[in-house]
């Protein structure tokens, strides 16, 4: 039996750079989602309202680690070769575009009706209102909650360890496993996410103060 020591840790610390990548794919390929669905559910068009709101739903209301499985193992079914990354990253940029379609949706109607108003007033187009008025100022009321979202994208990264995906708790499993010393393996672990999450939180809430004193003047 192994005794947990520098190369184990160092598997463990290594293993966070392909959760961090697989963080970062999940956040770009949501706020690319997110953001048509959070356009389509504040468009006039019903049909598009209801298509992007059956689609939170569906990703809301189901379990991540169900929408990994479903990814994983349904695409053999259908005759599609995938491998863990690419199930990994297709769950949670599905997952992803749910929610940050669902925050963006409500930050763009934080927006002052007064603002969309006087666009029409000046004749804008619809997409120079979105352009030009509604999406900036949209845009600093998101930045605060995208940014403590981005928080629960990389704890989210953790369940695809479930289809063998190496990432922190993958490794740690790994270890654990050669180790058996759980509670030391598992405590790096959960620094290691703490050290990568506690950052995001900080500025998600320090934005969120100056978004307020902001508003308060």
């Amino acid at each position: 039996m192994r005794t947990f020591g520098l190369p184990e840790f160092l598997f463990i610390l290594q293993a966070a750079q392909w959760t961090i990548v697989l963080s970062l794919i999940a956040f770009a390929g949501g706020a690319i989602g997110g953001l048509m669905i959070a356009l389509a559910r504040t468009s006039g068009n019903r049909s598009a309202q209801l298509l992007s709101g059956g689609f939170i739903q569906i990703f809301q209301g189901t379990p991540l680690l169900l929408q990994l499985f479903l990814v994983f193992f349904g695409a053999p079914v259908l005759g599609l070769d995938i491998n863990p990354w690419v199930a990994a990253g297709v769950a949670l940029v599905l997952n992803s575009s749910a929610f940050l379609g669902e925050i963006w949706r409500g930050c763009i109607q934080a927006v002052p009706a007064g603002q969309t108003e006087a666009a029409h007033a000046l004749s804008l187009s619809y997409s120079a209102r979105l352009r030009d008025v509604v999406l900036p100022q949209a845009f600093k009321i998101a930045l605060a909650p995208t940014v403590g979202y981005m928080v629960q994208i990389i704890k989210g990264t953790s369940l695809a360890a479930i289809i063998g995906f190496t990432e922190v708790t993958r490794a740690g499993q790994i270890i654990n496993n050669a180790t058996f010393q759980p509670l030391i393996v598992f405590s790096v672990v959960a620094a290691i996410y703490f050290v990568l999450c506690w950052p995001l939180s900080l500025l998600a809430a320090r934005m969120e103060r100056r978004h307020a004193a902001a508003l308060s003047r």
